[in-house]
């Protein structure tokens, strides 16, 4: 399938697949600060999830769910959801009191988690739409293409931010610092929630 598709094509998916993965967001934040808590090992099952609940995403709508992204109720349902998990885990940020590896049970990343931050993030779902028209048209050949790239690219652009929140593992060891990095992190999540919650008020005619 691969050796059938021009350099040039494959280049420009891999671009868009960068720019829509590596740019600062929940998922890339939560990516590091799981990193800085529990090292890269459990900051991997993070990005793995997030991945494929992406690329899996991406590959339905590009075999046929495009169309829900253009029904209102379905993207502000979703968007309400990421407004209350994005509130949630800033909540759990501005909570966290700055140990490094704590055994509190639950505190890791795991791959169910980044999964689901991708399905109620609505630019996944718009990204999605838009990859996906503006590349495969429909073919099922362009669509694994696609996915495939997708792939690749956004795990190791989620997984850079894992790295990135290794070595802070390794250099931070103040808990005070770490307090304030998540807090930090918290601010940046409730930001993305506002914002979101500010899309759904525009889209809904309520402000």
């Amino acid at each position: 399938m691969f050796h059938h598709m021009p350099f040039s094509l494959s280049a420009s998916m891999a671009a868009f697949a960068l720019a829509a993965s590596l740019s600062p967001g929940p998922v890339n934040l939560m990516a590091l600060n799981i990193g800085l808590k529990w090292g890269l090992r459990p900051a991997l099952h993070h990005v793995t999830g997030a991945t494929c609940g992406f690329t899996l995403l991406l590959l339905l709508i590009g075999l046929g769910l495009r169309p829900l992204t253009q029904w209102t109720p379905l993207m502000t349902a979703i968007r309400w959801g990421g407004v209350a998990f994005l509130l949630y885990l800033a909540w759990r940020l501005a909570r966290d009191d700055g140990r490094l590896q704590c055994e509190t049970r639950g505190s890791r990343g795991s791959f169910a988690t980044g999964a689901l931050m991708q399905w109620l993030n609505p630019k996944a779902w718009v990204a999605s739409a838009a990859g996906m028209g503006a590349y495969t048209a429909g073919d099922l050949a362009l669509v694994g293409h696609f996915a495939a790239i997708f792939f690749v690219v956004c795990y190791l652009s989620v997984a850079s931010w894992a790295v990135m929140g290794t070595v802070l593992h390794r250099h931070l060891p103040d808990r005070k610092r770490v307090r304030w990095l998540n807090r930090g992190m918290a601010l940046l999540l409730l930001a993305s929630a506002v914002t979101l919650g500010r899309m759904t008020f525009g889209d809904s005619g309520m402000g």
